[in-house]
Parts: C-alpha cells; structure tokens; sequence
C-alpha cells in the first residue's frame, strides 16, 4: 500500500508545483509582478475592508417614494384603462395609497369594476403559502359612481423586496464600474442593503454613485406657457416645473417620449468642436424606433433630457436623429460624465436610496490587524513545530513539510476563486494549521499502535495509515458540512469569509496530511528499508 506509481506520484507533484505556482504572487513584490504574465501577476488574493480599509455605508430603500411612485403609475394605470374603453371619469386623484375617481356614468360601474379588477396583480405569501391582490377595489356607497383603489400591505411588501432585488444588481454593476473588487453588497432586513467597498477610500463619489437613482427620460419642453407663468401656479396639468443644473425653469411635459430602460450603451468623450466632456449613448431597436419618431415630429422643438427629475439639457431638435444614438452635454467635469455614464450604463433604482449609515476604514488599521494575524500564524506554527518534532521526530518533520505546502495550496486556492481575505479569514488559516497536523497526529498514533501489537516497521506503517483514514475522513466530511452550512446560511461577509477559508483548508487537509504525507514516508520506506519505526 505503500507503493505509488509514477502517474501517482506525478499527479500529487505537479498539484504541490501549481500551488506554490499560483501562491508565489501573494509574496513577490510589484517590481517582479510586473515581468510576470498577466494571468500569473493577477493570481493574488484579495484583501477584505477590515486589512486593506475602505468604504462601508448602509443604505435604506426610501419605502415612502416606493409607496408615491407606485400609487401614481396605478393612476396612470387607470387613467390608460378607462380611456382605451372610452368610460368617462373625473376626480382622478392620489391620496398616500389611495387612488379614488368618479365615473361619469354610474351605469358603467360593472364594465369599470372589470377592467380594474385586472390591473390588481396577485402576490404570493413565501410564508404561508396563497396569493391576495396588490389592491382592494371599492365601490363607495355614500356617492354614485365612487370608485377607490387601496394599495394593500402584501403588495407593497412584495414591491419592497423586489425593489430591494433590483437595486442590489444595480448597485453591484456601478460599483463593479469603479474597478474595485469584491465589493460586498447584501441585503439587511427589509429594506436595507449593506455596501462594503475595500480600497475605496472616497465614501463621498461612492454616495454620489449610489445615491441617485439615475431615472432617464427624454420628453419635450412644454412652449404653451413660459416656466415663469407656470412658476405663479398657472402650469398645465400634463406638464412638470422642474429645473436644470444651474437653476433655470423648464416648464417639460409629464409625457416620456423615450426612457432610459431603452439605452443599451453609455459612454463619456469629448466633444469634437469644443472637447468639452459629454456621455455618448446608444439605444435598443425600440428605443432608436420611439427617439427617431420623436424627432422627426419635433424638428425646431426643444427637447429635455431629464435626470431624476433635474433637466440636464434641453437642445432644439435641428433634424431628425435616425440612427439611435445621441450624445447629452451639460457642463460637465471629466469626472462627472464618467460617473453619468456609469449610472446610465448599470441602469435606473426603482427607488432613492438613503444613506443609514457610514464609516470609512483606514488602511493604517487594516495593517495593524494584517500584522496581529501574522503574529498569531507565526506563534500558532512555531508551537505546533515544537509539539510535532518533540513527540514524533523525524515522522513530525514530514508532517510539518505537508503543513507548509497544505497553507500553500490554501492560498493559491484563494487566489484561483478570486476569494476575499478577511480578519475572520486569518483566524480560519490559524485554525486550519491546528487540524491538518491533528489528522497526521491520528496517523501516528495509529502506526504507535500497530508497532505495539507487534507488526514490522513498514506493515504498522501500511497498516496505521489505512486504518486511520476512515477517521480522517468522518472528521473532515463532518466539519466541512458545517462550514458550508456556516456559508450558506452566515449572512454576513465576515462570517462567510471565515467559512469560505475553513472550508478551503479542509480540502486541502485531506490532501497534504494523508496523500503527501504517506508519499514522503513511502520514499522514506523506500531509501531507508528501516527495521524499527523513528517515533
């Protein structure tokens, strides 16, 4: 049994070789990093917020915008219905989460009720199973023709986390646009959404980033009026007063000729005339199809360009733009068109996000904990060195070769999966050096015990190997079902960066404290021909 074959022998080789391959980067300096190709050099792992600093903020979908905006594209919603069937109506109004209107003709109730009945979509309980409407229908018995719509809580919940969804993706390609790495980005109760950025050592861009909601539209500017008469209350009601970048009035209609959703590309340049920073864009066959439409219709109209409700632009359309693409200019820094670009290109919150919480991790404390973690590797080995080669001599020198070369794989293995190291990751290293020599602690004995009952020297060792696996491995199986457990289920990046490093030491354990450890003995064996064990 303890004879290996070439192939055998070469494979448990060539794995040792890769690992310290795809580790050495973790420890060379930049110079040399720089002379290695690309796909080595980036083999390194990644330091987590705690070691390296950063940004932390915690951030609160604004429920009351998610509940106004909703109960308004209901109104549109309803407002679309009755007029598709040609159903008069009036006092169409939003209270908070109530949609109320009057019919016009009371005998048009039944045909009302069953066009709006279809717009209340189901919304299923994860909990107790079931479904129930987003909205309750009512018809008001004190006036004829009343009709009142009531958002229900379920819905509204079931918009929440959705929207809570949606932004976590949204969030996670802006910031993947910074290029930072491994950012850590989930969800904290209902409504909240925890964002960790290491390396990031500006919280006010990442705010800014994060922060807007980054709605697009394009619609045209209302000429009926000027936005000073609108601004002394006279504006029409298919029209918004909103203001531009400086301040200026634009009196726009509510209608959007063409959203953001339709943009398929955003990216910043200079303007060719006067190379002034702007945000190239690009839009979908739909959106090129609506935009080309609009412009062919509005030659010699001005047309806004409206970010979260603030007009960034509102140039006069001089020809039709035919082939989907654009170009929005607005005094902007190089920095300011980049992070637009950004926020275009990752697309639109559901709803604004508000800062809870935030706080920025110096480097400094980052090295500090580095420096702790090393202390307490250094220690941890240096003991368990001491302990192996007091009690088992030579048999410990080999276990402490195939605890060296089991940290070597842990971190080449983090460096392969792009894993992010964290303080909680060091104290998994530390842990996972206790464990891969009690498995070869295990082993020996069982050889001590076999040597006792009178065996030879190479038959306790066959014999102490073989019966020490099934332990080994009913150890091992059984703490690695834990910590992917502790993964699945830890919430949060500390914890789940403490399994994800325990769990990569459990691989490699059941790889250097039985499958290396038995070949060096067996070359041992095999050089040696010993007639009493060294331990």
């Amino acid at each position: 049994m303890l004879h290996f074959s070439r192939l055998k022998t070469a494979a448990i080789l060539i794995t040792v070789a890769l690992g310290i391959l795809f580790a050495l980067p973790n420890v060379l300096p930049q110079s040399v990093l720089s002379h290695l190709p690309t796909w080595l050099a980036s083999s390194r792992v990644t330091l987590g917020l705690d070691l390296q600093g950063g940004s932390h903020i915690l951030l609160e979908v604004d429920g009351d915008a998610l509940r106004k905006e909703r109960a308004e594209q209901v109104r549109d919603e309803v407002r679309r219905v009755l007029r598709d069937q040609k159903i008069g109506y009036s006092n169409l109004a939003v209270r908070d989460t109530t949609i109320s209107l009057r019919l016009r003709d009371p005998a048009d109730m039944e045909k009302a009720l069953a066009e709006l009945r279809k717009l209340a979509a189901p919304v299923t309980n994860a909990v107790f199973g079931g479904s129930s409407g987003e909205m309750d229908l009512t018809v008001s018995s004190g006036s004829e023709g009343a009709i009142t719509l009531q958002l229900t809580q379920a819905g509204l919940d079931a918009r929440m986390r959705s929207a809570v969804d949606q932004s976590i993706e949204i969030i996670r390609r802006r910031i993947d646009q910074l290029g930072t790495v491994e950012p850590n980005i989930q969800r904290q109760g209902l409504n909240r959404i925890l964002v960790q950025v290491p390396g990031l050592q500006d919280p006010q861009r990442l705010k800014a980033l994060l922060g807007q909601t980054a709605k697009l539209s394009f619609r045209m500017v209302d000429q009926s009026m000027s936005p000073e008469q609108a601004l002394e209350g006279r504006a029409p009601p298919e029209s918004d007063l909103l203001y531009g970048q400086d301040g200026r009035p634009y009196l726009v209609e509510k209608q959007v000729r063409v959203s953001g959703e339709d943009l398929v590309d955003a990216q910043p340049g200079f303007d060719p005339q006067n190379r002034e920073p702007i945000v190239s864009f690009r839009f979908n066959s739909n959106g090129a199809r609506r935009f080309a439409a609009t412009t062919q219709d509005a030659v010699g109209r001005p047309f806004a360009i409206v970010l979260d409700n603030q007009v960034i632009s509102a140039p006069v359309i001089r020809e039709p733009i035919l082939g989907g693409s654009g170009q929005i200019s607005g005094s902007f820094t190089v920095q300011q068109a980049n992070d637009l670009a950004i926020l275009l290109r990752a697309g639109a919150l559901p709803a604004p996000l508000k800062v809870v919480e935030e706080r920025t991790v110096g480097p400094s404390l980052g090295a500090d904990s580095i420096e702790a973690g090393k202390v307490a590797a250094y220690v941890a080995t240096g003991l368990v060195a001491v302990f192996m080669i007091a009690v088992y001599g030579l048999f410990g020198g080999f276990a402490l070769v195939a605890l060296a070369v089991h940290v070597t794989l842990m971190f080449a293995l983090q460096s392969l999966l792009g894993a992010t190291l964290t303080l909680p990751g060091i104290a998994g290293v530390v842990l996972t050096i206790g464990m891969a020599v009690d498995s070869n602690v295990v082993i020996f004995e069982r050889i001590r015990d076999e040597a006792r009952e009178g065996r030879a020297a190479i038959s306790a060792i066959d014999k102490g190997f073989v019966n020490a696996l099934g332990t080994i491995l009913d150890a091992n199986v059984t703490s690695l079902a834990t910590a992917v457990i502790l993964f699945l289920m830890g919430g949060s990046g500390p914890v789940r960066g403490f399994a994800v490093t325990y769990i990569l030491g459990l691989l490699t354990t059941m790889f250097t404290a039985y499958t290396l450890t038995r070949l060096m003995i067996a070359w041992w064996v095999k050089w040696q021909r010993p007639a009493k064990l060294p331990i």
